[in-house]
This record gives structure tokens, sequence and C-alpha cells, in this order.
């Protein structure tokens, strides 16, 4: 359907079953879209499956909606009435296609011989055979100057075998596939975030030197990091929410490769810092985008396995990046480092344009509205738990080095991050495969695990291996938790999907910021025993809320779709 691509398209006639696939398939090709549902239970069901990529009206706002734009492309219409009642709106030269009985009838006729004149298409889709007529082409009928067919697409000469209801040659849902490459970008973007943020952190007494400040200061570059994503995520968010998403990950991602360019080359602190605040900049841009960018790539039965793919780039630039950064700085330079995560974003740009979908940003007085997303049911919660889950988490992970030190196993930290990070990715490849239908429970077991490992570390961190079964328990606690946050998240927000997810990106860094400064605070004062226990605390209030929030945030079923 690429030759949809930034045509505005009105389809009508959810209850007739292919207008929900239509609408899927005309948004994955680039159309701006506007979609009606006769019944709040179908426009609940269809916005579920779209997310924010499209509206889904009441047939009696539709005149409204096309009062305010000039004119409309192509029209999919349910029944001949409601086709031409919409004429009007339709340009000179579009296109219409109908659900109709098939051999076409006579009035059907008579309506394409009347739409010569102004050079518009009419193809009809029989609605009892199209959902399952998946990739099958059909013999087309002539009706007057025009074809009649069972594929949307033939009248404009595809050659695909694909028609709106499936994926290429599939037989319905059941044979929809993820589109692998993509979403590996999509992680290889995650990884990239991920590890710019944290880098600095294996090459501090390297980087402090070259830079001529205390090692304290050198590592004021991850919280510079964090806070320039906390203080752009929203307002860039919604400056930037009419891109097209694929131009926006790539400016994004373009923002890494000059930040840490410019780390690289930089010898001058001040600089650096600016460089890093850029970074930050950067990641609330990709992070505010690159959940719901996985989404809109996958039929709905796997969207939370494709957000699980996506995420999966965290614990690999948690668990294998960092150690894999810190020596390679060791054994050539710091700097080097750096250069290679350029060089990395490069190859992820090239990879970005030659796989990854395009897809349209929201129309103009659509724009993410923060305060209407927080007065949605269910957003509130998510946020609550994104906050202090990710700050629990941060304080143990952040100062784990020293924890460890104290304990006698400072010369098995890089082992115990790898048990920590094996895990994570079980945990994630868990949640891929069970979210859709178990988010709720995933939630509330992860949160538990990641208890159960605290409450081991706190009484019984002297016994070595119990220490690695906590990193075990932590990992599979943890590694699923990006993706159940980023699914609630946009489950929750709704049409509003893409401001709760901004505002989820920004108390995400605000966390990590925060769980380095109380930290650092808690080591000093108490020391690092105090660590796991203060995980435990902070994890109590996060339980409650996911299990209280059983209607809204984490419901028991998620959206039916």
């Amino acid at each position: 359907m690429a030759k949809y691509a930034g045509r505005r398209t009105v389809v009508v006639g959810a209850a007739s079953g292919i207008g929900p696939a239509i609408a899927k398939r005309l948004v994955e090709g680039g159309a701006e879209l506007l979609l009606t549902a006769r019944t709040s239970q179908e426009r609940v069901r269809s916005g579920s499956e779209l997310g924010s990529a499209a509206p889904v009206v009441a047939p009696t706002a539709l005149e409204d909606c096309l009062a305010h734009g000039d004119g409309v492309d192509f029209l999919f219409a349910d029944v001949m009435s409601t086709a031409q009642a919409l004429l009007p709106s339709l340009k000179d030269g579009g296109a219409v296609v109908l659900t109709a009985p098939a051999p076409p009838s006579a009035s059907l006729h008579a309506f394409a011989t009347q739409l010569v004149s102004r050079g518009i298409r009419v193809n009809a889709v029989a609605p009892d055979t199209a959902p399952r007529a998946a990739g099958r082409r059909h013999v087309p009928r002539e009706s007057g100057a025009h074809h009649m067919s069972t594929a949307p697409d033939t009248e404009a000469g595809s050659a695909s075998g694909t028609d709106a209801t499936s994926g290429p040659k599939g037989d319905g849902e059941k044979q929809q596939k993820l589109p692998l490459l993509a979403l590996l970008a999509l992680a290889t973007a995650v990884f990239v975030t991920s590890l710019t943020e944290t880098l600095p952190a294996g090459l501090l007494p390297a980087m402090s030197n070259d830079l001529h400040v205390s090692e304290s200061a050198t590592g004021q570059t991850v919280t510079i990091y964090a806070i320039g994503t906390a203080l752009t995520a929203i307002p860039l968010t919604a400056a930037t929410a009419g891109w097209r998403r694929r131009r926006l990950l790539l400016t994004a991602m373009g923002g890494f490769a000059l930040a840490n360019t410019v780390t690289a080359v930089s010898s001058h602190y001040g600089l650096t810092m600016v460089a890093r605040f850029v970074a930050g900049v950067a990641a609330g841009l990709a992070w505010a985008l690159l959940a719901g960018y996985a989404r809109r790539m996958a039929p709905v039965h796997l969207q939370g396995r494709a957000i699980a793919i996506a995420m999966a780039g965290i614990p690999l630039a948690l668990s294998l990046g960092v150690p894999a950064g810190t020596f390679l700085g060791k054994v050539t330079d710091w700097r080097v480092a750096f250069l290679a995560m350029t060089a990395l974003t490069v190859v992820l740009l090239l990879w970005i344009v030659a796989t990854v979908p395009d897809y349209p940003g929201q129309e103009r007085g659509e724009q993410p509205k923060m305060l209407h997303a927080l007065r949605i049911p269910g957003v509130t919660p998510v946020l609550f738990v994104t906050l202090v889950f990710v700050l629990a988490h941060t304080i143990l992970y952040a100062y784990i080095a020293s924890f460890l030190d104290d304990l006698g196993m400072s010369d098995n930290t890089d082992l115990v991050l790898l048990v920590f990070g094996a895990a994570s990715l079980a945990s994630i490849w868990v949640v891929g495969a069970q979210i859709h239908h178990r988010l709720r429970g995933l939630t509330v077991a992860g949160a538990l695990l990641v208890a159960v490992a605290a409450a081991l570390l706190a009484v019984l961190a002297d016994h070595t291996a119990l220490v690695y079964i906590s990193a075990v328990l932590w990992g599979l606690g943890w590694g699923g938790v990006p993706t159940l946050l980023q699914t609630a998240a946009g489950d929750a927000g709704g049409d509003h999907a893409d401001a709760a997810q901004a505002m989820l990106v920004t108390l995400w860094n605000v966390a990590m910021a925060a769980g380095g400064i109380i930290g650092g605070i808690l080591l000093d004062l108490i020391g690092s025993d105090s660590f796991p226990w203060t995980v435990l605390l902070l994890l109590l209030p996060v339980l409650a809320v996911i299990v209280s929030a059983r209607a809204h945030g984490f419901p028991a079923e998620r959206p039916a779709v």
C-alpha cells in the first residue's frame, strides 16, 4: 500500500470485519487515516489495535472531522450509500473501495459509471470473503470503465500478493510475522541509548585524567545525560509530534553520533558536558518514540513481543556493552570506546533507512496533551510505579561495585553483572511471549522477584552463592520491566499514548538521576549494606499500586482486540 503514503484516507464501517485490517495496512503504508466505528466498544477495540497511529471516531462525528481538511484521496466504505454521502469530500482522481456483494450489482455498476467523469476508481471487496481471502487475488470484474475486484490494491497494479487483511501471502493473524530486521534495528537503537548513558561509569579514571577534573566531577557526565533527557523529553515529544516517525528516529540517532564523536575528541570538560547533555536530549526523543514504533510494526497479538525485542537492548547494554566498552577503553584509549559508539550509530542509521518502515506523526492540533493524559485512568499508577521501581533498581545497580567490594567480592563484579544480564535476557523472552495475556501478573511477579533478591542481599549476602542467586532473581524480575511499563503506559494512554510515553521517559530518567544521588548519600552516611533494605522499602508501595490498579493501569485483562 505504498501508494497511500501521505494521502488522506477515510475508512468507514469497522463492524464489517475488514475495516480495522484495512486501516492498519493503510497506516503501515504511511497514510493519514481516519477510521469510524459505530459503537463505543468497537471504537475502543479499533483504537487499541491502531494505538496513536490514527483517530477512531463515531460516524456522526465524521462530517465535522472532514470539514477541517482539504479533501480525501481515498475512501473505504462498508455500503454504497455511505460512500455517496461522502463523495463531496473525495478529491477528483481519488479512489473508492466498497465492501459489497460479489458479483457487483447493477446499482454498483451505475455508481462507478457516475464517477468516471471525475477520474475516480471504484473497487469492490466482498465482505463475506475478504477476511479469509488473505493473499489470494481474484479475477477483476468489469464495471463501466473501471475494475471491480476483491483486492483493494489491484487497481494500482500491485504485484505484492497481499490485501488489507493480512501480511504477505498470509492467512490472517496466525500467519502474520514480526519484522525482525526492523525490530532488531530498534533494539540496537535502545542499546546505543543505554550504553551511551552508562559507558562513562567504567572509564572514569582515564576520562578524569584527560579532562583534568576529579572522578566525581567526571561522574556528572552520567547525571547531565539523565538531566538532558528529563528536561526535554516532554516538550520535544510535543514539538515533534507531527514529524514522520522514521525521520524523527534518524534525527535522534544522528544526535548520538554527533554527541559521542564530540565526547571522544574533546579535551575540555565544559564541551564534554555539553555533548553529554545533547546525548541526553537525543535519548529523550528516542525513548518516547521506540516502544510505540515497535507496537506499530506488529499485529496486535504480537505487539508485546515486538516491544520486548526492541527493549532487549537495555540488558545487553548493561551486562555486555558496559564491560566491553570498559575493556576496550583499558586496552586502547577511552576515546576509542566512544568512537566505536559513533561507528555503530552510523551503521545503525543505514540499517534504519534500509529496513524500518515509516509512519506518519500526528496531525496539527493532535499533539500530545500531557495534563490531559494524566487525567486518563491508569496513566498515573503506571507513572508512579515507573518512578519508584526505577529508583529502587538504580540505587542498587549504580553502586553494585561498592556493595560487592564491601562483601569482599570486588573481583567478581563483572561475573555478577553477567549473571544479572543473562537472567534479564531470559526475563525479556518470557515477557515477550506472555505479555499479551499476562501483563498484570508479569508486573507483579517482576516486583516480587526483585524484592526477594533484595531481601536475600540484605540478610544473607555473606554467602557468595546466595549473591549469585540474588543476581539471577534480580535479573529475572527486572529484565522485562521496561517492556511491561512501556506497554502498560501505551495501553493506559490510548489516544494519548505518546504523551504517556514521554512522561514515562522523563520520570525514568528522573529516577535514574535521583537513584545516583540518593545512593551516594546512603553510601556516605550509612554504608552499602543499606542498599537492599532501601530497595525493599521502595518496592512496598510499588506492589501496593500494581495490585490496586486492577481496573486501569495494570488491568486483569488487557483491552480486547
